[in-house]
């Protein structure tokens, strides 16, 4: 019975690092629809307008029938241009619930697997790996691998290769000093980074305004601050009366907050701020899915004896015995240094417990059959971990209460 509770597959625990595959699509098709909808608004208005003005123009005599009929034809274009529009919207939508589609198949699948021994199991579990590769190897700005992996494993409709790349590339544009693309991303998204509070559109401004003050264009930058940055006095009025006090300091200036200010760390200060902006928007976690996944693992297998100074471990001179724990490898042991460990609720002990003078707990039996193997005589015991000896008479049995 203990066997089978086990290998019990719960899928609920296994779908908790996988909200984002789900997320995603669903921001995607609201931001297609509301899109959508803002361009049959805004044309549906001029339109309305166009037709009633030609109307009345005809009606009262002040068009002629050829005038009329040009802005009929201009109306018929820009109803032709709207199609297209749309057009490109739905085939966006397509792609999305095609994407969405396959999502909710791969993880419907977890569903029907019985146990974690079915080998099944294991396949899903590949997949998964795949999609977290995808996904760090995207964040880390490697997207043409992350494309040839994701199209080689053949995972294309469940990893999110387009808005990664356009995230990759608005972030290296601010890298490298250029406020435009984030601007335009800023001006596509307005209305939901509105609604979040972001600072990022007036960060982006207060940059382009510092620039100006760089380069000596007081005039320009002083108008561009009354566009721009005025109207968020109300809201970010610290930051208002610094970009105020800029034109009285050069950039050569050693006072501070200016000379921060005309630092070039604030680029990486924007692009930081954008990736946060962008990761918040579409539901993305901050960090790669793959640091959780391996966050999670690393700390479920952890105990406090795995960086013990005593840890049995490929790494560790003061070793004398070996482990099949992963934790203690070479290769795990300093990555899961920081993490804390899980408060294991069951141990197993042997069935003859006894303590050593340096309180270090083992079997009696395995004990003693490890201290002669070792050629030690009969009435001495080795401690297998730090390698001390001691009489047999000073060892005490333990029972567990």
């Amino acid at each position: 019975m203990a066997e089978v509770t086990s290998t019990k597959l719960n899928p609920e625990s296994h779908l908790l690092l996988d909200q984002p595959l789900l997320r995603l699509p669903a921001e995607l098709s609201r931001k297609n629809f509301k899109s959508a909808a803002l361009h049959v608004e805004h044309d549906r208005k001029a339109l309305l307008g166009t037709l009633k003005a030609t109307a009345n123009d005809s009606l009262a005599g002040r068009k002629s029938a050829s005038e009329s009929l040009d802005s009929l034809d201009t109306m018929i274009n820009r109803m032709r241009n709207l199609k297209r529009k749309m057009e490109g919207f739905h085939e966006e939508e397509r792609t999305i619930h095609r994407q969405t589609r396959a999502r909710l198949e791969h993880l419907h699948d977890l569903y029907r697997i019985p146990s974690l021994a079915d080998v099944q199991y294991d396949e899903w579990s590949r997949v998964r790996l795949n999609r977290l590769l995808v996904d760090y190897l995207l964040r880390s700005g490697y997207g043409e691998s992350a494309a040839a992996l994701a199209k080689e494993k053949r995972i294309e409709d469940l990893v999110d290769l387009d808005i990664f790349v356009q995230c990759h590339r608005v972030e290296e544009s601010l890298r490298g000093k250029s406020t435009n693309e984030c601007l335009a991303w800023c001006s596509e998204h307005r209305e939901l980074t509105r609604k979040t509070h972001s600072t990022l559109e007036f960060e982006l401004r207060l940059q382009q305004y510092i620039e100006l003050r760089r380069r000596g264009q007081l005039a320009e930058a002083r108008h561009h601050a009354q566009r721009y940055i005025t109207p968020d006095s109300e809201t970010i009025n610290p930051e208002v009366h610094r970009a105020a006090g800029l034109l009285a300091y050069p950039p050569e200036t050693k006072v501070e907050p200016y000379k921060t200010m005309y630092s070039s760390s604030r680029w990486d200060f924007l692009s930081k701020l954008f990736v946060k902006t962008h990761h918040e928007l579409f539901s993305l976690p901050g960090r790669p899915l793959m640091h959780i996944a391996l966050s999670a693992g690393l700390s479920a297998l952890k105990t406090p004896s795995c960086h013990s100074k005593y840890a049995s471990s490929s790494s560790n001179a003061s070793s004398t015995t070996t482990t099949v724990c992963p934790i203690c490898s070479t290769e795990l042991n300093e990555l899961a240094r920081n993490l804390r460990h899980v408060q294991h609720n069951k141990s197993s002990v042997e069935h003859d417990p006894i303590v050593l003078p340096n309180g270090r707990v083992y079997g009696r039996e395995r004990l003693l059959e490890m201290s002669s193997k070792a050629g030690l005589e009969e009435e001495k015991v080795k401690d297998p971990t730090t390698s001390e000896v001691f009489d047999a008479s000073q060892i005490r049995k333990v029972f567990i209460s």
